[in-house]
């Protein structure tokens, strides 16, 4: 329960923090989601198979700042070799995300929470991207701190940004009803 919620924000905040510090890639988030959604209302669940880019910007933020340091522990079910090692049957097996560069949570004995995780995420991100044009406090992206933190795998200071809405007012009035 505590991943479905931490996992998606943490994720979102690297990935707003990384898309400041680029602004072009930030600037290509916004253009996909005018043209896919428009400015007359928010994105919503359905418009995600048309936002392949603010997709790929999700997984690459979990790409690059991984939630966990290691995948769940396997059990190899048969002697086999993996990059020159040789891995005898019934060892547990441990994958660094980092090192592979990826999350590998799909498969059969993935997350469960995959599919959940990634639509919250991705509609996260797609709605603060679509509300509000985002920009470092100084107007310098280089002052966003991309450092993470010695203790776990969040920014080890808060992304602070500046916000500015960039949808009529009536978009936002429509959530409050």
């Amino acid at each position: 329960m505590l991943a479905t919620i931490d996992n998606p924000s943490n994720a979102v905040e690297w990935a707003l923090a990384e898309m400041i510090n680029q602004p072009d890639i930030l600037d290509r988030a916004c253009k996909e989601l005018d043209q896919v959604v428009g400015k007359d209302r928010l994105v919503d669940e359905s418009d995600l198979p048309m936002l392949n880019y603010v997709k790929a910007c999700a997984k690459e933020a979990f790409r690059l700042h991984p939630v966990a340091a290691f995948n769940v522990p396997h059990v190899s079910i048969k002697d086999t070799t993996v990059g020159g090692y040789f891995i005898p049957k019934g060892s547990h097996v441990l994958l660094s995300r980092r090192g592979l560069g990826e999350t590998l949570g799909t498969g059969r004995r993935g997350c469960p929470g995959i599919v959940l995780g990634s639509t919250m995420t991705t509609i996260l991100l797609a709605t603060l991207i679509q509300g509000f044009s985002w920009t470092a406090p100084s107007n310098d992206p280089s002052d966003i701190d991309l450092v993470e933190s010695d203790e776990n795998f969040l920014m080890a200071k808060p992304l602070i940004a500046h916000a500015v809405p960039r949808l009529e007012p009536n978009v936002y009035l429509k959530l409050m009803q």
